[in-house]
């Protein structure tokens, strides 16, 4: 093939499009269409409870789009990261929801299935032999924090990705994998070169993101020997040498390069060239090939359970001072709890985030000058949950009530909500950003490949 037409319909299977840009993307030629299911984007829970962040209604209807469209055009479709996390009840619910809808569309489409997730005791092995390196912040892994995940996947290159696709996939369901990987594939497959495929699938990979209007719609990728170009699939939209050459810089350390299993990428000598007045043409990216293979671990475990309250103040006494008014209240807390409870300060901890005023910049906030309005929010985690909530009810009045030190009056504040107290369950923190040298791109992954229509 003298080229290959990656079509991304956007960063997220479950976001929704118009399926008229589906339709155009094959119009001009697609040969095939890569999506992303999911990422660590939403925080730890996902992965922590392997829970999907998007509805099964979203996912069936973008399916629907897709599966439709590819099985009438003959080309294979792509979903990575399946179930927001990559686990392998995440490529299980994905898969389950396919089936449903090839059976209601009376598709018959060969159907893969990758699985990312990783056993703690497996991975010892190779903690034991060396193999496991960390990446920044974290320091060396040890033994007890493997034991202590709920779920730990690998993020997956390209290679299982085509080993499916060799095998006959025309529908492959992978666990966690890198965002580019999905969209790298099939191109690198077919003979198109590593640099220029890569950056083109790091540009497509949230689909119309590098487009003049993100909502309209995905992108469709033409990569070739020498470059590639990007289209938006609305005619409305635009691409511009600007907005493609600045997804660079989403999500990535350094804006010249960026790490995939068996290399990096490198753009520091890449030029971005407007065809027109909506496509953009892209050349001198390269791609150099790394000495060692490794494949990233992510991996969550459980930090305590949470509850949280929320509070609103249009006090303007209050909030004149909120900061002091903020520091009474945590004070305030600690010594009730002490008191009611018994429970000293390292047997659970509170955040409070003041919305409105600081809660996002904190000390970076460049404003001045008391806010109109604050919404309170109480964060408790404890190691169980009736404790979490105890100290939250120790908090109600507080949260509802409390004067600052000058005030002769007691102010009343709104609670959001009734009951105040909201049990959010299991907490979680990543305790994984390691990289496994692997001697093969497989070895840490299993493949399925089921019959047509056997999801």
């Amino acid at each position: 093939m003298k080229s290959v037409r990656v079509l991304s319909p956007s960063g997220m299977l479950g976001a929704g499009w118009d399926h008229a840009t589906i339709e155009r993307g094959i119009a001009l030629g697609a040969d095939v269409i890569s999506i992303d299911g999911g990422s660590t984007d939403s925080g730890p829970y996902y992965l922590g409870s392997a829970t999907p962040k998007t509805t099964a209604k979203a996912v069936a209807r973008d399916l629907r789009s897709l599966l439709t469209a590819a099985a009438g055009a003959g080309i294979p479709v792509i979903v990575g990261s399946c179930g927001t996390s990559g686990t392998d009840s995440g490529v299980d619910w994905v898969a389950g929801i396919a089936a449903e809808v090839m059976a209601s569309e009376g598709l018959d489409l060969k159907v893969a299935k990758i699985y990312s997730e990783q056993d703690a005791s497996g991975l010892k092995e190779h903690l034991d032999a060396g193999r496991v390196h960390p990446l920044p912040p974290l320091g060396p892994l040890r033994a007890e924090t493997l034991e202590s995940c709920t779920h730990i996947v690998g993020v997956m290159g390209h290679e299982p990705i085509v080993a499916a696709l060799r095998a006959g996939a025309q529908l492959v369901l992978a666990g966690r994998a890198t965002d580019t990987a999905l969209a790298a594939a099939y191109p690198l497959m077919k003979g198109m070169p590593a640099g220029p495929t890569w950056h083109a699938a790091k540009i497509v990979e949230c689909g119309g993101q590098c487009t003049s209007n993100p909502r309209a719609g995905g992108v469709l990728a033409t990569i070739d020997a020498g470059g590639f170009t990007i289209e938006p699939l609305d005619p409305a939209a635009a691409c511009t040498p600007i907005l493609v050459a600045a997804h660079m810089l989403y999500e990535t350390v350094n804006p010249f390069e960026m790490r995939e299993p068996d290399g990096v990428l490198d753009v520091r000598d890449a030029r971005y060239i407007a065809v027109d007045d909506r496509i953009v043409r892209v050349e001198g990216s390269n791609f150099h090939v790394a000495d060692q293979y490794t494949i990233k671990l992510e991996g969550t475990r459980i930090t305590g359970y949470e509850t949280m309250s929320f509070s609103a103040i249009r006090d303007p006494l209050v909030l004149g001072d909120i900061d002091a008014w903020a520091d009474l209240m945590r004070a305030m807390i600690s010594q009730r709890v002490r008191h009611t409870l018994g429970l000293a300060d390292d047997e659970y901890a509170f955040d409070l985030r003041l919305y409105g005023h600081n809660a996002v910049l904190g000390d970076l906030e460049p404003e001045s000058g008391p806010p109109r309005e604050v919404g309170v929010m109480l964060l408790v985690n404890a190691p169980d949950q009736a404790t979490a909530t105890a100290v939250a009810k120790v908090a109600n009045p507080l949260m509802l009530h409390l004067p600052t030190p000058g005030m002769d009056y007691l102010p009343s504040f709104a609670f959001a909500s009734s009951p105040a107290e909201v049990e959010r369950g299991a907490a979680y923190e990543f305790v994984l950003n390691h990289v496994v040298d692997c001697d093969s791109p497989m070895s840490l992954f299993r493949m399925q490949i089921g019959e047509k229509s056997d999801a």
